[in-house]
């Protein structure tokens, strides 16, 4: 059967509320931290606390469609069945339904609902081992409703149990795998060269012990298929990127590019990157838990995503504009209906793509330039050793000190720097890489002891702005709040910056935008920042304001931006505040009495 993906959601859902269930939604596709992940990974994940035990509010019956997000095969992304972002269809039933009704359930739908042939059906069931008998129940059961006995298979523990590892007193049992040919106009299929896995039903009938696995009193089921997989199936194709969740964005791709995806190839494949990782993108900055691109945590993940697709954007002969025509698809057309938040969000989402975007575009050209380099040495050093030494075997390896240092001056992550050496049949020393970030560490340790000053935990280039930043921000309070405001401390690194100031209220968000904005003035002037040394006397007669007297001699080093700031300071600072970009301040709050304290980035 033909069938859209809005009518495959409805379909799902339809069913299992036929069936008593209650449609819970989707939750936010940033974990909780209750599973120790950081994003949902599977469409269970979210309902752990229930499946182990606790109450849900609506009820035993409960079925959804969940976003889920998997970065560890992000390498694969690019082939026909790969992505970052997915969706599972979930149901459940928390200690109410079991074997008989779910085995009735899934086959109903799979032949009746979503008319696949009942005789191309294959299913696995536990084999059974010492701790556990082998799952003749759910097999007899399937037999039962017409699939063939020769279509059931018994495999052992590693294919068809689900528990918790590490953990005891926990619910765990069997699965039942349902299997289709990917092909299924194949005459024959032989399983299970010919078949891919469409979903599972598990039964938690047991409880994990030190020893073993005793019955379980109340038994749950989960089940989950994949949507994207099961729209491909429906639809007869073998590339998951011809269902209509993609084609609307291929269509566009090709569009800008000129170019086809049918032509196969580097082509196909950065569109495909392109389209899933814009996707990843939209949803990502789109959850009700919004995540914006960073250096650290489920940021830096996000933006690893996002300068990915940029560079495939390059590849395939595009601007990076082209990201946000793929989001405005995603946005309208293909999930307006079902994560309507999307629309709702979708300026924010838009404009965070397009300033993400002109940041990486401007450390790609720098970066690229850099690692043509990084090749041409090694390039050099090959042709000059062969020739004095036909039997030299090149080199075919990237330092870890220069892959250190396209990370930390132009930007460049790891992976990124991997993916461009092993299209050039190379590899990087990776081991190098982290033996000079731990260096990097360790000299920012020492400064962080008492080298550094003004709160910077390391002199790198992003530190150094941040710690300008700090000068505006102090100046900017001062005009805002008053003139009595003084810097209370700060800490510097890479990622923010974190100020305190004394004022005996918290701010008003009038009064944090006009912060704001005003520092932001003073950037876009692109003020010079000039250095002199003077006498602490000088210093106070032309008005330097000197935060922490007691550390001063008497001689000082003061620095001016402009007429807007002017403090005693050790340094280091930029040479002018047109290159600090964006300020934004992203929490005010209080640190101790009379102390407010304010966390912003530099963006």
């Amino acid at each position: 059967m033909k069938i859209t993906a809005k009518e495959l959601r409805t379909k799902w859902l339809e069913f299992y509320k036929s069936k008593g269930h209650v449609d819970i939604g989707a939750v936010s596709l940033i974990g909780d931290g209750s599973t120790g992940v950081m994003f949902n990974v599977a469409g269970m994940q979210p309902l752990m606390p229930y499946l182990l035990g606790k109450s849900h509010p609506a009820g035993k019956r409960l079925c959804n469609v969940q976003g889920c997000m998997r970065t560890v095969d992000i390498d694969s992304v690019g082939d026909a069945s790969h992505f970052t972002f997915f969706e599972m269809m979930g149901n459940w039933s928390l200690g109410d339904y079991f074997k008989k009704e779910k085995t009735a359930w899934t086959f109903e739908l799979l032949t009746e609902v979503f008319g696949l042939d009942k005789d191309k059906l294959c299913v696995t069931v536990f084999a059974g081992n010492e701790s556990a008998p082998r799952d003749e129940e759910t097999a007899n059961l399937l037999i039962g409703l017409g699939i063939k006995p020769e279509h059931v298979y018994f495999l052992p523990k590693e294919d068809n149990w689900w528990e918790l590892e590490g953990t005891v007193g926990t619910p765990c049992g069997p699965d039942n795998e349902w299997f289709y040919p990917l092909r299924a106009d194949k005459a024959d299929p032989v399983f299970p060269d010919d078949y891919v896995e469409i979903g599972n039903d598990v039964y938690m009938q047991y409880k994990k012990t030190e020893t073993g696995y005793e019955p379980l009193g109340r038994g749950n089921v989960d089940t989950g298929f994949g949507f994207d997989r099961m729209l491909l199936f429906l639809n007869g194709l073998d590339d998951a990127y011809l269902t209509d969740l993609f084609t609307h964005v291929l269509k566009r791709l090709e569009e800008l590019s000129g170019k086809h995806y049918a032509e196969g190839g580097e082509v196909q494949r950065a569109m495909r990157i392109i389209a899933d990782h814009t996707r990843t993108t939209v949803m990502l900055i789109g959850d009700r838990q919004g995540v914006l691109p960073s250096n650290v945590g489920a940021g830096y993940i996000l933006r690893r995503i996002m300068r990915r697709a940029i560079r495939y954007c390059r590849q395939l002969g595009v601007s990076s504009e082209a990201m946000q025509d793929v989001a405005k698809i995603y946005i309208r057309e293909v999930y307006n209906d079902s994560y309507p938040l999307l629309l709702e969000k979708e300026d924010f989402i838009l404009e965070e793509i397009k300033k993400e975007a002109e940041r990486f575009e401007a450390t790609l050209t720098t970066g690229m330039r850099e690692f043509e380099k990084c090749l041409q040495g090694i390039a050099r050093k090959n042709e000059f050793m062969t020739k004095q030494n036909p039997a030299y075997v090149p080199e075919t390896v990237i330092g870890g000190k220069q892959a250190f240092r396209l990370f930390d001056t132009f930007g460049f992550p790891l992976e990124l720097t991997e993916e461009l050496a092993a299209e050039h049949g190379l590899t990087v020393d990776t081991a190098g890489f982290e033996a000079a970030f731990e260096e990097h560490r360790e000299k920012s340790r020492v400064l962080q002891k008492g080298e550094a000053k003004g709160g910077l935990e390391s002199r790198s280039e992003m530190a150094v702005k941040y710690h300008t930043a700090t000068h505006l921000l102090n100046a900017a309070l001062k005009v805002v709040l008053s003139p009595d405001c003084n810097q209370k401390g700060s800490n510097i690194n890479d990622e923010r910056m974190r100020f305190d100031f004394n004022f005996e209220r918290a701010m008003t968000p009038e009064e944090v935008k006009a912060v704001e904005d005003l520092v932001n003035a003073k950037i876009r002037e692109d003020l010079p920042v000039v250095f002199r040394e003077m006498s602490l006397e000088e210093a106070r007669a032309e008005h330097f304001v000197g935060v922490f007297d007691s550390k001063y001699g008497e001689t000082v080093k003061t620095y001016s931006i402009g007429d807007f700031s002017k403090e005693m300071c050790g340094g280091p600072h930029v040479e002018h505040t047109g290159v600090l970009g964006h300020f934004r301040i992203v929490k005010e709050q209080s640190s101790s009495a009379g102390v407010r304290r304010i966390k912003a980035v530099l963006e």
